[in-house]
């Protein structure tokens, strides 16, 4: 019988596809497979559009249904409000070992901070996406609004006794608002130990003369359509061919100009296992959003090999975790030239020292990996 316990709290874990329910799933395997742990999960019954694979869920799982599965935005908040409650009411009814809270649903560490310490309940926050304040960036809010003060007040009013961040922005950004130093260790989001790469070439991926750049994932309210027409205005056919598999808020109207442009494959999704035969992956994150959303599509897409074009704020984890592999988009300038100007100089030459770059950061960070996952033993075992 194993003697060492953690459980983990999450939205989403397997056969939910979404990514941070797979970083969950990863960790878990680490620490039964390495360590011998015990790993509970506690998690919502649902599925929904996600990035990661579709997996057999690892360790003992806990389920609680969700008051509503529709997309509706207000009933999806009050929801996603009410899921965090039973979450953590849940965990403490099963929880083994201390708690690894992550943070979705939104508010989900709004109920921890005060839940776990009240009932004796030892905890480390896994920071991926961070409300309240993706509302404020969302603008569902304002900042300055007592609700939201008071719920920010309460989020950070106690802190937990390790974070895991997803980068050492984030990580300092956190630390600040909880108002004191905390044991902090990296888990870079979107990095998998056993990065899977398909063997065999996608039909997509005909004329390697090109220069393939694709988008895959999530074009939300955090990203950048307007950096994504820019490049669909300039993309050259004769040197360059787009992959695109986009969900989210912002797809719809990009996907239906890109249906009429030269060079383009629309695909319905990408496996993480075909990642390696995009040579540059388009990333962006809204200036607003810096810190506060996960940028796992740019980690997964420097795992498989790729580099990256990023549209942001270099003050994000991307660019800071990143940057060697990649070319940078500086959103409060002309995206439109700046674009034009990248895709009028770029060789494949460029591309492929670049791409070469990318498999010395991917190392890099399998072992920063790697650490965050005998840190997270550590403290299990405290």
């Amino acid at each position: 019988m194993p003697n060492k316990f953690l459980t983990i709290v999450n939205r989403h874990y397997p056969p939910n596809p979404g990514i941070t329910g797979e970083s969950a799933w990863d960790l878990a395997q680490y620490l039964i497979e390495y360590h011998g742990f015990e790993v509970r999960i506690v998690h919502v019954k649902r599925s929904d559009l996600g990035g990661g694979a579709v997996r057999e869920p690892i360790g003992k799982t806990f389920s609680i249904p969700t008051l509503y599965k529709g997309k509706k935005g207000f009933l999806k908040l009050v929801a996603g409000f009410f899921d965090g409650f039973f979450l953590v009411i849940k965990t403490l009814q099963v929880r083994r070992g201390p708690v690894l809270c992550m943070t979705s649903p939104p508010l989900l560490p709004f109920w921890a901070s005060w839940l776990f310490p009240m009932f004796g309940a030892r905890w480390a926050l896994w920071s991926m996406d961070l409300f309240p304040e993706g509302f404020a960036a969302d603008g569902v809010i304002k900042a300055s609004n007592p609700i939201y003060r008071f719920v920010h007040w309460v989020t950070y009013r106690f802190a937990p006794s390790a974070l895991f961040a997803l980068g050492p922005n984030q990580a300092s950004y956190v630390q600040n608002s909880y108002g004191k130093k905390i044991p902090t260790t990296i888990i870079p989001c979107g990095v998998l130990l056993n990065q899977p790469l398909d063997p065999n070439r996608p039909s997509w991926r005909l004329n390697d003369d090109k220069i393939y750049l694709g988008y895959a994932g999530n074009l939300g309210d955090a990203h950048s359509d307007t950096f994504l027409l820019a490049l669909i205005q300039h993309l050259n056919p004769q040197k360059h061919h787009l992959i695109l598999a986009l969900y989210g808020t912002k797809a719809e109207k990009v996907l239906s100009i890109a249906q009429q442009k030269e060079g383009i494959t629309i695909l319905k999704n990408i496996p993480r296992s075909q990642l390696c035969f995009i040579d540059i992956h388009l990333v962006s994150l809204l200036t607003q959003w810096t810190h506060i959303a996960v940028p796992s599509k740019a980690m997964s897409s420097i795992g498989a090999g790729g580099s990256i074009l990023f549209c942001g704020s270099k003050e994000a984890d991307t660019w800071a975790l990143l940057q060697e592999a990649g070319w940078y988009i500086d959103e409060n300038g002309d995206i439109n030239k700046q674009v034009q100007a990248f895709l009028e100089k770029l060789t494949l030459p460029e591309v492929l020292q670049r791409k070469q770059k990318a498999i010395q950061v991917s190392f890099h960070l399998k072992e920063m990996l790697i650490n965050a996952y005998e840190q997270v033993a550590a403290f299990a075992q405290i």
